[in-house]
């Protein structure tokens, strides 16, 4: 289990580091990918940096030698231990981070979730936890590396409109005040969840959308600040400007902010009327292109801020409502929710892959219905099935899964991908992401000389263990990999 995020990237000056958009992937999906999946998805989408809710070690390992960034989490459920002993957070440390080093690029360290809002109970040994995590870090000559920080509700700050006059709730001062020292004395970062989807529902109105969005705004329209008279054009910034003045006036002024969550809702029941894919398609792709300018916030004009999009899936089985279910810029079979309007941006991210889809075998699909279709799709079907004989590019692995994936696709891309030519009764389905490995290019592929552009395969691996039939056959198996998208981009470099 494990949740993810990724980003893009662009210079923030006050750290020399980078800002980036990130996705999180969550784990109340149906159809859950592995973590090989993810990270063929990451690098077909040239994503270089994610984020992890965990420390799972199956994904730790898959980002291995990627040279992906990625931030690794102290769950909430972790906390108390790691805060209130220095040898349990140096366990988790040897365990999570320095097991993983240098093959994986661990840049940061969250160190629990909204603590302060969620687990108010754990507050008082947070900032304990933060340095005993350092404190590790600094015994393996890893601090300069690896920063921490973690990641807070917008809800601490209050007063948040004018910015000028925000301020932290102040029952968080004997937290927040050593908190911030600390962020500054290690050159880390506030982290900072900014949803201005709840700002503009729980406003009664006085929000406008279009505001909440990013959408133009007409000067007369846009908010002011009076005591600096900075106009402001969106919540995202407001809110991000808030926590900057918070900052302020407890005498901070050199922390830098990355927001740690941000998104829209796609989908939401009959309370929820502005939970649409319009909606969350303006807000993220206007998101992603108010990182990738460098625009900043009116208080820091030109200072990108690190934000991570809330989600990269939707989460079919998460309990509550159902925009609940639906942050994600990806269906659970790794489809598009939407297309990201994102002009000018192909070169860090291949959001638009509607264009780009092959048919491969369903992950756990009956392998006699599997060779049935694979029998239909080289006898009927008309597919050139020759590349799948011994001997030849696509031979192996030599399993049903894997051959079938080869011929659906085939026929699909024959058929110019007409709506229902990746069926096969069932058994396939369609993905964005390229099947190709090794010298075995699938039609449709933009695969050339034994190297696969924007990304690794999804094929199953060699060492698959699943029966084999002799050779000359089409193979017997099962599928083993999954059916998922990314999507996010990459400016600059972090950290």
């Amino acid at each position: 289990m494990f949740h993810l995020i990724v980003g893009i990237s662009s210079f923030f000056s006050f750290l020399d580091i980078d800002a980036y958009i990130g996705v999180n992937i969550g784990t109340d999906l149906s159809d859950m990918p592995t973590p090989t999946e993810v990270v063929a998805l990451l690098k077909a989408q040239r994503i270089r940096h994610v984020r992890l809710y965990d420390a799972d070690q199956a994904m730790l390992l898959a980002l291995a030698k990627t040279g992906i960034q990625v931030t690794v989490s102290v769950p909430n459920d972790q906390l108390l231990g790691i805060g209130q002993s220095n040898a349990t957070a140096a366990n988790w440390v040897a365990r999570n981070i320095v097991a993983h080093v240098p093959a994986t690029n661990i840049t940061a360290i969250a160190v629990g979730s909204e603590v302060l809002t969620a687990l108010p109970n754990a507050a008082p040994i947070l900032v304990s936890a933060l340095k005993f995590i350092d404190s590790a870090l600094v015994a393996s000559n890893l601090d300069d590396q690896i920063k921490v920080s973690t990641p807070h509700s917008s809800s601490i700050i209050l007063d948040s409109f004018p910015p000028s006059q925000a301020f932290f709730n102040r029952s968080w001062d004997p937290v927040m005040v050593p908190l911030l020292k600390f962020l500054q004395s290690t050159g880390s970062y506030l982290m900072l969840n900014v949803y201005p989807y709840y700002d503009y529902m729980q406003s009664n109105g006085k929000i406008p959308l279009d505001y909440a969005l990013f959408r133009p705004l007409p000067p007369n329209k846009e908010a002011v600040d009076a005591n600096t008279l900075l106009h402001y054009t969106n919540v995202f910034d407001a809110v991000v400007d808030a926590a900057y003045f918070a900052m302020s006036y407890l005498n901070f002024t050199n922390i830098p902010i990355v927001v740690t969550e941000s998104g829209w809702p796609s989908k939401g029941d009959s309370s929820e009327p502005d939970a649409i894919v319009d909606n969350a398609n303006t807000y993220n792709s206007n998101l992603i292109k108010h990182v990738l300018n460098n625009t900043g916030t009116p208080k820091h004009p030109g200072i990108a801020v690190s934000t991570y999009i809330y989600e990269l899936y939707n989460e079919d089985l998460r309990p509550g409502s159902d925009s609940e279910k639906n942050w994600g810029l990806f269906d659970a079979n790794g489809i598009p929710v939407y297309t990201l309007h994102l002009t000018g941006a192909d070169t860090v991210f291949a959001n638009d892959t509607t264009n780009k889809t092959f048919c491969i075998a369903k992950r756990g699909a009956d392998p006699k219905m599997l060779q049935a279709a694979l029998d239909w799709a080289c006898g009927p079907g008309k597919v050139d099935c020759s590349p799948l004989l011994m001997g030849h590019p696509c031979y192996e692995p030599n399993n049903v899964a894997s051959h079938s994936t080869y011929a659906f696709n085939a026929y699909y891309q024959r058929m110019a991908k007409s709506p229902g030519t990746c069926d096969f009764k069932g058994v396939a389905t369609i993905t964005t992401s390229d099947p190709s490995h090794g010298s075995c290019i699938f039609p449709g592929s933009s695969r050339k000389n034994g190297t696969l552009i924007n990304g690794t395969s999804l094929a199953p691996s060699s060492n698959d263990t699943s029966s084999a039939r002799p050779p000359q056959s089409y193979g017997t198996g099962s599928f083993t990999t999954s059916v998922m998208i990314g999507v996010l981009l990459t400016g600059a470099v972090f950290l």
